[in-house]
């Protein structure tokens, strides 16, 4: 190699060392494990969308033992995902999450119950068990349950609560008439196990009219008193909207994106592909900005939990449209 030769490729190098260094560096912590839930994530990386934005892009997978809004607070991330519900609360119990964009514009919780325990309408879960999901996913179900007048505490006419793991055992081994599920995820599991749909009922949120707003991206109120970090997150949120709009058109491509990044080789293609396709319908319609009326709505549903609301009062300060105003110019 000669002189020439040498110096071009130091040149090289320190150039792509410069770049490296003026990218942005933003650390994402997603609500669960590497899946197709997030995938809009993965593809703008993927697909080099962060790095057009300056981005350098970490996006940090969760799960059972990860609170996102804990960890944000306490530093190891810039940004989250969490569902409204539970930003709302840790909101009012002391940590100041924002929203600045809403990618899911419908959500897809249900609770999935057998055919075989005699539920055919919501009327009919007085008496039976009920797997509900905690750590801030609980709050919808006793918003619903105090809609309907259902007590939770397993007092007679009401339905006993079983704290459910991340999985679907409750329903197959008949512990509970009705578990948790997502339309993309869980319901599916039941599938696969062995019951078929036939052996099933569904009660979607969605139409029940207490559906509440999932996977929102979220921040601390305080980091947006910095213009370096608001002209950040615009970029961050142009291109993650440019990623979900992506998967929504590429759904079997971006699963397969998806599955490249998942360390943990869980996840199987079949599974990540039925997913993404179930996730497309969540996110379709939705540019990224959060709608009032969807913000009003949840707030009215959280606020109606009885005798014990998940939130006390209608919450101040808790999204802003700056970041997606000036992320869809």
């Amino acid at each position: 190699m000669n002189k020439l030769t040498l110096l071009l490729t130091a040149t090289a190098l320190s150039l792509s060392a410069m770049a490296a260094q003026a990218a942005d560096k933003v650390t994402l912590q997603l609500k669960w494990v590497t899946q197709a839930q997030f995938a809009g994530y993965y593809v703008a990386k993927d697909k080099g969308f962060y790095e057009a934005e300056g981005i350098d892009i970490e996006i940090k997978p969760g799960g059972p033992d990860i609170a996102p809004a804990q960890v944000l607070a306490g530093g190891g991330a810039d940004v989250v995902l969490d569902w409204m519900p539970s930003a709302l609360a840790t909101r009012e119990k002391g940590v100041p999450l924002v929203n600045i964009a809403q990618p899911f514009k419908s959500s897809g919780m249900m609770l999935t119950c057998r055919k075989d325990s005699g539920i055919t309408s919501p009327a009919d879960f007085k008496g039976k068990t009920l797997g509900v999901w905690f750590f801030g996913n609980e709050y919808p179900f006793l918003s619903w349950m105090s809609k309907l007048g259902i007590k939770t505490d397993g007092s007679e006419g009401g339905v006993k609560v079983l704290k459910q793991g991340f999985n679907v055992d409750p329903i197959l081994q008949k512990q509970a008439a009705c578990v948790s599920t997502m339309t993309y995820n869980e319901y599916w599991q039941i599938i696969d196990a062995g019951l078929s749909a036939d052996d099933l009922i569904t009660f979607k949120y969605e139409d029940e009219g207490v559906a509440t707003l999932e996977d929102g991206i979220y921040v601390l109120e305080d980091n947006l008193k910095d213009a370096a970090f608001k002209d950040k997150m615009v970029r961050f949120v142009r291109a993650s909207m440019k990623g979900w709009k992506y998967a929504e058109e590429n759904s079997d491509e971006a699963a397969d994106i998806v599955l490249e990044n998942d360390a943990s080789g869980a996840q199987t293609e079949k599974h990540q592909r039925r997913m993404m396709g179930e996730i497309a319908k969540l996110t379709a319609g939705s540019n990224g900005a959060l709608s009032e009326a969807d913000y009003d709505r949840t707030v009215a549903t959280l606020l109606s939990a009885g005798s014990d609301p998940v939130i006390t009062k209608k919450p101040e300060g808790a999204w802003t449209s700056a970041i997606t105003d000036e992320a869809l110019k």
